[in-house]
């Protein structure tokens, strides 16, 4: 059995390439994108054998020259996809939208502390947000309006993997455990298929400082994410998930492919592959095209 080993990111080289193929003793190097090579025919049983590097030694290698890699099944073609499903906050876009706000009502160092340990896994995650939102109780609710037009922007690349998603027939999922306000508007603006998200309570044209509804969750997010791929009748192989947050994990662990993509630490762990400098769109230089 061989593998295909996937190097990308802004700095990479010819030279780095190159270094790693001849280590490993790949059959061929294509440079798949300007930014993404692809070492090919690496034999499987090789990288842990005695005198070449394992998987670990490999790592360490392309973390030291922040380069992404990513071990992947060799003929793996986009086009065969059928989903593609990612987070909202700090994947799709560049913001935590409830950071934000935050922000606005005086407590944003307050709420990403929170945030952060929300993400990383330290805090049960319905209680954090419920946390998080109260302390927005009163805001006027112009502030999601000045939120989503002064300081949401697109991650680096979203547009251009969302342009390959629709050239090639693959349905869009995004999964939040942010606010229907900012998903519905994402939604319209780049033409995704499905979403699922929060909703913040108004009352007098305030927040209130509470939800409605279901709290989108880890588990469900994992659930929107099989109901659409069965409703789409897709093998689990011919789906993706990007996330970056440990609320994202039981949604990636269902997927055909999990991408960590600027993630914290329990996600990058358990993540088939991560994106830590490359823009969103070297999702797409994972998969033949």
């Amino acid at each position: 059995m061989t593998l295909d080993l996937v190097l990308q990111g802004p700095g990479i080289t010819h030279a780095h390439a190159d270094e790693l193929a001849a280590r490993l003793g790949a059959k061929s190097t294509d440079h798949v994108a300007p930014h993404a090579y692809r070492l090919r025919g690496i034999e499987a049983r090789a990288i842990g054998e005695r005198g070449a590097p394992a998987r670990a030694e490999v790592a360490a290698w392309c973390d030291e020259r922040r380069i992404d890699h990513a071990w992947v099944t060799p003929g793996r073609r986009f086009a065969e996809l059928g989903l593609l499903a990612m987070d909202m906050d700090s994947t799709l876009i560049t913001i935590e939208c409830i950071d934000e706000l935050g922000d606005m009502a005086g407590v944003k160092a307050r709420v990403a502390a929170i945030t952060e340990r929300a993400m990383r896994g330290e805090l049960d995650y319905p209680a954090s947000l419920r946390e998080r939102v109260a302390l927005l109780e009163g805001l006027d609710a112009d502030v999601l309006r000045r939120v989503y037009e002064e300081r949401l922007r697109l991650t680096p690349g979203a547009e251009a993997l969302i342009a390959q998603c629709k050239a090639n027939g693959v349905r869009l999922l995004l999964v939040s455990g942010g606010f229907t306000y900012f998903t519905d508007r994402l939604r319209d603006r780049l033409g995704i298929d499905y979403t699922i998200s929060n909703t913040l309570e108004l009352a007098d044209g305030r927040l209130t400082g509470r939800l409605v509804g279901e709290i989108i969750d880890a588990d469900a997010k994992a659930a929107m994410f099989l109901r659409t791929a069965a409703a789409l009748g897709l093998e689990r192989s011919r789906t993706v998930a990007i996330g970056d947050g440990a609320n994202d994990l039981k949604m990636m662990s269902q997927a055909g492919l999990s991408v960590a993509y600027r993630a914290k630490p329990v996600v990058r762990a358990q993540a088939d592959c991560a994106l830590n400098w490359s823009p969103l769109d070297a999702v797409l230089n994972l998969f033949e095209r």
